[in-house]
């Protein structure tokens, strides 16, 4: 007689089957049903899933490539557990006296009564406490080996692989665009981002020896630009990471700067002391960059806005990079900033956004009203 979960998945169409109390039927609070798509069946089944959040956070389910939040949905409906009756620890005869003399009856124990399911729907990675990590110690030329023996690695603000993705509600993919999209560089083992004025020197350090030694803007020698740095005192690591960052690999072994890229670093460099009326930013700006390179003030989009005073036009740094990650929390600050804005000003800030499921028109119906006073007008969204 099969007193277990056989009992039930040998069952045939219009059968039925007795159910009875296991004898360690309780509330096992230990047990929980998760619901899943049959995509995500290989990923559970070969354990490739983590489950991710601290204590004060609500835990997420992570593959290789996505994150889900996990959602308790109750339900009116009785749900059984029966455990198997063989190779579990539930595999203990629940049958008394009566029910051993009818050894003919198949038997399904109940182990359980599950009052509801976990479910799980995909959702963005959350990637700003990620931004908030990074940011407690970058890396800077004033960077040593302070000795620290009583002070923990997170009280310096040094965070491994492994102590990210303990941190961190984002898949391992997720996590490693993050990092990219940061700027980040793993080094001695602790992934950091890197002080804006160091990579600033470095740049301009890269930049004089391309005059100095003759090198093209468009076909550098990672070797030859890495052992000159070096010799100036940085780290062959960050010396890598500054063509990384800066630089475009053309093939194995030869790069090209990104003439994108290091416009506008010049740019938000020049706009760190505040707003600039555009006459003086754009002359200032066009003197900094590098003989070769060509600016377009529409490099600067999503990076700078601009409004007009009186008769002049200014221009102020504004960097969707400092922006949460979060829909609310974006449109939130955005409405702060502008209480409303064309669609060309708008979209360089929303376009990052990522909700699945969710199309950039539905977040836009949500979180904005739309205004178009002529057919040919530019829209304007305001704060719903």
């Amino acid at each position: 007689m099969e007193q277990g979960a056989e009992a039930v998945l040998n069952l045939q169409p219009s059968s039925s089957v007795t159910i009875s109390y296991h004898q360690l039927f309780g509330s096992h609070d230990d047990i929980m049903l998760l619901e899943l798509d049959e995509k995500l069946l290989p990923d559970i089944l070969n354990q490739r899933v983590v489950v991710r959040g601290q204590p004060d956070e609500d835990a997420v389910l992570c593959t290789k490539s996505k994150t889900y939040a996990m959602k308790y949905v109750g339900t009116s409906n009785s749900v059984f557990l029966v455990p198997p009756s063989e190779h579990s620890e539930f595999a203990v005869s629940a049958m008394d006296c009566d029910q051993k003399a009818q050894n003919q009856i198949p038997v399904a124990s109940v182990i359980k009564v599950a009052p509801g399911t976990m479910e799980l729907v995909e959702v963005a990675p959350k990637l700003d406490k990620l931004k908030y990590l990074l940011s407690m110690n970058p890396y800077s030329s004033e960077d040593d080996d302070i000795e620290m023996e009583d002070v923990s690695e997170t009280e310096r603000g040094l965070f491994t692989w492994d102590a990210l993705g303990e941190r961190i509600q984002a898949s391992d993919d997720e996590l490693r665009s993050g990092l990219q999209a940061l700027s980040a560089v793993e080094i001695d083992g602790y992934w950091r981002v890197v002080d804006e004025r160091y990579m600033d020197t470095m740049l301009k350090m890269l930049l004089n020896n391309s005059v100095l030694n003759d090198w093209s803007l468009d076909a550098l020698d990672h070797d030859k630009v890495v052992e000159v740095l070096q010799s100036d005192g940085y780290p062959h690591k960050l010396a890598e990471h500054c063509l990384l960052v800066f630089g475009q690999k053309l093939t194995e072994g030869v790069w090209k700067l990104d003439e994108k890229k290091v416009c506008v670093h010049f740019a938000k460099q020049i706009l760190k002391g505040g707003k600039r009326k555009m006459e003086s930013f754009m002359e200032e700006w066009k003197k900094k960059i590098p003989e070769g390179l060509q600016i377009n003030f529409d490099m600067l989009e999503g990076e700078v806005l601009t409004e007009r005073l009186g008769v002049d036009s200014w221009v102020y740094p504004f960097s969707v990079s400092s922006l949460p990650s979060t829909p609310a929390e974006r449109f939130s600050i955005l409405f702060k900033e502008r209480q409303k804005w064309e669609w060309r000003d708008l979209q360089p800030y929303i376009r990052d956004l990522t909700v699945p499921g969710v199309s950039s028109e539905g977040l836009l119906l949500k979180y904005t009203r739309r205004a178009q006073p002529k057919a040919d007008a530019e829209p304007v969204f305001s704060a719903r």
